[in-house]
């Protein structure tokens, strides 16, 4: 049972997209369509509660809005929101406004150097995550990870854990030889129901999850001289998370 690949959730994993991304983005979304729909940060932490943008929109309506009165054609409706979305998400990231959490492209670095292999798995889609690695992570780093599994590309989003079986195959690998990365619940329930070892970086959304399975849960992954903060989990007596760190805490 040997390290051999890294695998990546996205948002809030790679970095702080939900509360300064998606969720203007979906604001403006709204607005363009004459919506008085407005999610502020705190609704947004809430609507979290479920994953993929348009099965987001439609909770929003059914638990929030029961004075909204939904047109016959709903479900085309939220799908074109999601598309003005994803272009607002888009132009945002284009401009640089959505930082990559701290250690994140020092951590890649490293791995490939090592040989490690990289994918992502998440439910975000191929758009935004291209989007999100060219203007954020810097240009050409989309080939660094050898697959992409995003968006619509399995029927089951997480907490189901498709979006990695589909990685683990399309990677030939079995998941024993992985790690997985995730920063919230629902992503880590999808992580262990494909039998990964996962390491989870919270955020501000993701405080008071419930991380339990999980094989180390940190404020981040540090860097020299910014040393990250254990919350649960194994003291493997490092300020950062290097891949060191990562075999170390693979063979525990």
């Amino acid at each position: 049972m040997t390290l051999q690949a890294l695998i990546f959730d996205v948002d809030g994993t790679l970095a702080d997209t939900e509360r300064d991304g998606h969720r203007p983005a979906f604001n403006q979304a709204f607005s363009d369509a004459g919506l008085d729909w407005h999610w502020d940060v705190a609704l947004y932490g809430k609507l979290l509660a479920v994953t993929g943008g348009k099965e987001r929109m439609k909770y929003y309506v059914e638990q929030f809005r029961p004075d909204y009165q939904k047109p016959a054609d709903f479900d085309e409706m939220v799908a074109e929101l999601h598309k003005s979305k994803t272009r607002h998400y888009a132009a945002l990231a284009a401009h640089g406004g959505i930082p990559i959490r701290p250690g994140i492209k020092r951590l890649l670095i490293e791995a490939r150097a090592a040989g490690l292999r990289l994918a992502i798995a998440t439910t975000t889609t191929p758009e935004n995550v291209t989007v999100l690695l060219e203007h954020s992570l810097g240009a050409g780093t989309q080939s660094w990870f050898e697959v992409i599994a995003a968006g619509d590309i399995v029927p089951a989003k997480k907490p189901a854990p498709d979006i990695y079986f589909y990685a683990l195959e399309k990677m030939g690998l079995q998941a024993a030889d992985c790690m997985a990365f995730e920063d919230s619940e629902n992503g880590l329930r999808a992580s262990l129901g494909a039998d990964l070892k996962t390491l989870v970086t919270v955020n501000d959304y993701t405080l008071d999850h419930d991380f339990s399975g999980a094989s180390v849960v940190l404020s981040d992954l540090g860097d020299p001289g910014e040393p990250n903060q254990l919350i649960a989990g194994p003291d493997l007596e490092r300020a950062f998370v290097d891949v060191a760190y990562l075999r170390v805490l693979h063979s525990v």
